[in-house]
């Protein structure tokens, strides 16, 4: 049997929590994982229903950018058999790709000992999603603030918000593609003014964990609520209508179409199974933040750690 080289972990992410837009980002207790053999060739395989049908050679995603990764400082990747396993739904909103993005980098990095640092992980990845807020909780973990531009990338960092979460995943996909198609290339003055301040006023809140008043501001989105509640019929009235649940606020997760609530601390368990009573249409389930970010253990260490 081929030795197994290191273990990679990457949780998964919801971006924007309403008008935080491509900004925003909280990390999720759902997670990817890669188990890396030694190989005479690249092959990728999985036995996770979530990753049914990825490319099992260098067409794989996480192949590519990792390729593209060590290429930036004239390395070559020696060849693996990478196993995946995920329990990050795909093109629900949940950052599937983001972890990839990240768990490739970092796959590189420890692969050919590039030396990253996590400003240089973040500027990549950010660079190939063309913003910070997924790749950035994946790679950091807890709650991240960020910007993205041709010249830099900057995120600001806060722990373990204090809440649980509840995830409504409906049974149909939403590509980010097709969600973004529905945005408008401008707003007014007067709109961009509203907007920008529900998140600046989402950020304050979320950073003194003013809890009542993050859900508030979730409710009151102009970025991308207005325009992609066409792709997912009855998305406004649930939005509406969970905040009878206890929940603080709800808002779509990234593009959609899995809308992240947020609970109390202690109160997720009780209010999923509340929600999915009602919400039948909907698989609805409980979650917490995640603490760390990617995380990456040789076969030895992950051993340890498990026995």
């Amino acid at each position: 049997m081929a030795e197994q080289r290191m273990i990679i972990h990457v949780p998964a992410s919801s971006a924007n929590l309403g008008p935080g837009f491509d900004s925003v980002g909280l990390a999720v207790d759902r997670y990817l994982t890669l188990e890396v053999y030694e190989a005479n060739a690249w092959h990728f395989t999985t036995s996770s229903p979530h990753l049914e049908g990825i490319p099992s050679g260098k067409k794989n995603m996480v192949y590519e950018v990792a390729r593209a990764m060590a290429a930036t400082k004239q390395k070559a990747l020696p060849p693996c058999h990478v196993h995946m396993s995920s329990d990050i739904p795909l093109a629900r909103g949940l950052g599937s790709s983001a972890a990839a993005i990240i768990a490739a980098i970092e796959l590189a990095d420890q692969l050919v000992a590039l030396g990253l640092t996590k400003e240089e992980k973040l500027r990549f990845a950010s660079i190939l999603e063309g913003h910070p807020d997924n790749v950035g909780a994946c790679l950091y973990g807890g709650l991240t603030i960020g910007m993205h531009s041709d010249d830099k990338t900057r995120v600001v960092t806060r722990q373990l918000p204090e809440v649980d979460l509840v995830l409504m995943i409906p049974s149909d996909e939403l590509l980010t593609s097709k969600a973004r198609e529905v945005l408008p290339e401008t707003l007014s003055y007067r709109e961009a003014v509203k907007a920008g301040a529900s998140g600046n006023v989402l950020v304050a809140a979320l950073l003194s964990g003013n809890w009542p008043l993050v859900g508030e501001m979730m409710g009151v989105d102009r970025y991308h609520h207005p325009y992609r509640s066409a792709l997912i019929p009855g998305l406004s009235e649930a939005l509406h209508d969970v905040r009878g649940y206890g929940v603080y606020g709800a808002a779509l997760s990234g593009a959609g179409p899995t809308v992240l609530c947020l609970t109390p601390l202690g109160r997720g368990q009780e209010i999923a199974a509340a929600i999915q009573n009602d919400y039948p249409e909907y698989h609805v389930e409980a979650a917490k933040p995640a603490v760390q970010g990617v995380e990456a253990h040789d076969a030895i260490e992950a051993s340890v750690a498990s026995f």
